[in-house]
C-alpha cells in the first residue's frame, strides 16, 4: 500500500513554473541590478593596479607588474602595528560598544507606549546618522577648542579648572572618538534592530505577565533572544569591516593634528597621508584590495564559528 502510494506521488506531475509571471519582479529589481554591477562589479577590473608599477607615460594600467611591492608600504613602516592596533581595536569597542547601546536603546523605545512619541525620539537619534562627519567635527571642535570651547569657556572656567587642551592631549581622545562614533551610527543600527523588534508578537509578552515575568524577565527571554539574528548578522557585517575606519572620523574631528596620530592613526589615513605625500595611487589601491580580502576572509571565519555554535543564525 506504500509502496502504491509513494508511487503514485511519484508519477503525479509536477506544477509547471510560469516565469513569465515573474517578469514585473526581475523589473522591479533591474535598477539595483544594474547599480550593483556598475558600482560593485566593474571596479573589480581596477583591482591590478594595485599589483602595477605607476606609469606617468602611459594609461594606469600600462605600468609593468611588481606583484606585491606595492603592498610593503604597509608593513615596512614603523607606524605598521600602531594603525593596525588602532584600526582592529577601535572597530572592536565600536562592536561592542555600540552593540549594547543600540540593542538598549531600541528595547526602550520599544517601551514608550504613544506610537508618535516613539517615532518621534527614533527620528531623532537617526538624524545623527546623515550629518556629514566634516559638520561633526566642526562641532566638536565647538566643544574642545582650547580658548573659546564651551567646555574650557563653560564648564572648566567657572569651575576653577585650568583649561585643557583637547588637540594636543592623545590620552582623551579614545573616549572622544567612541562617543562621537556611538552618538552618529545608533540611529542607523537602531533601524534594524527596530524593524525586527515590531515583528514579535504581543501574546508572548501577555503570556509572560500571566506568568508573572517582570519586565527584565521578558527582555532576557524573548526579546534578547528573537533579536540575536539580527545582532549576529549585523556584528558579522561589522567583523569584515574591521579593518577599514571611518575616515571622517579619525582624520576631520580630531582635525589632522599631529599630536594625536599615535591614538588616530589607522589604515585608512595612513594610507591617504602616503597618497598625498607620494601621489603613488597604486598603494593607496593595495591598501583597498588589502582590507577588502583580509575582511572578506574576516566573514568566512566568523560565519563558520556562528555555524558551529548555531547553524541556523549563520548569515550562509
Amino acid at each position: 500500500m506504500k509502496a502504491t502510494s509513494s508511487l503514485r506521488l511519484e508519477n503525479k506531475p509536477r506544477k509547471k513554473i510560469h516565469w513569465k509571471s515573474y517578469i514585473p519582479l526581475y523589473l522591479l529589481a533591474l535598477p539595483a541590478l544594474i547599480y550593483l554591477l556598475i558600482n560593485n562589479y566593474l571596479p573589480l577590473y581596477g583591482m591590478q593596479i594595485a599589483f602595477r608599477e605607476l606609469d606617468f607615460s602611459g594609461s594606469i594600467f600600462s605600468g609593468k607588474f611588481v606583484w606585491f611591492d606595492n603592498f610593503k608600504f604597509l608593513f615596512a613602516t614603523d607606524n605598521a602595528w600602531i594603525m593596525t592596533r588602532n584600526t582592529v581595536l577601535y572597530n572592536l569597542l565600536f562592536i561592542v560598544v555600540g552593540t549594547v547601546f543600540s540593542v538598549a536603546v531600541t528595547i526602550l523605545f520599544n517601551e514608550i507606549m504613544s506610537k508618535k512619541i516613539a517615532k518621534f525620539y527614533q527620528s531623532a537619534v537617526l538624524i545623527p546618522y546623515f550629518i556629514s562627519m566634516v559638520i561633526v567635527g566642526y562641532l566638536v571642535f565647538a566643544f574642545l577648542s582650547s580658548d573659546n570651547g564651551f567646555i574650557n569657556h563653560s564648564i572648566l572656567k567657572p569651575l576653577g579648572i585650568d583649561p585643557i587642551s583637547w588637540y594636543s592631549e592623545p590620552k582623551y581622545w579614545p573616549f572622544i572618538l567612541l562617543f562621537i562614533h556611538t552618538w552618529k551610527a545608533m540611529g542607523y543600527n537602531l533601524m534594524f534592530y527596530t524593524a525586527r523588534i515590531i515583528t514579535i508578537s504581543k501574546d508572548y509578552y501577555e503570556a509572560a505577565k500571566i506568568d508573572g515575568a517582570t519586565k527584565w524577565q521578558q527582555i532576557r527571554h524573548i526579546t534578547l533572544p528573537l533579536l540575536k539574528p539580527v545582532i549576529i548578522l549585523t556584528t558579522i557585517l561589522a567583523i569584515g569591516r574591521i579593518f577599514y575606519s571611518d575616515f571622517g572620523l579619525f582624520y576631520q574631528v580630531p582635525m589632522n593634528s599631529g599630536a594625536l596620530y599615535d591614538v588616530t592613526t589607522t589604515i585608512d589615513t595612513y594610507s591617504f597621508r602616503a597618497l598625498m605625500n607620494l601621489g603613488d595611487i597604486t598603494m593607496s589601491t593595495a591598501t583597498g584590495v588589502y582590507q577588502s580580502v583580509v575582511g572578506f576572509i574576516l566573514i568566512l571565519i566568523a560565519n563558520a564559528v556562528i555555524k558551529k555554535i548555531s547553524k541556523e543564525d549563520s548569515l550562509f
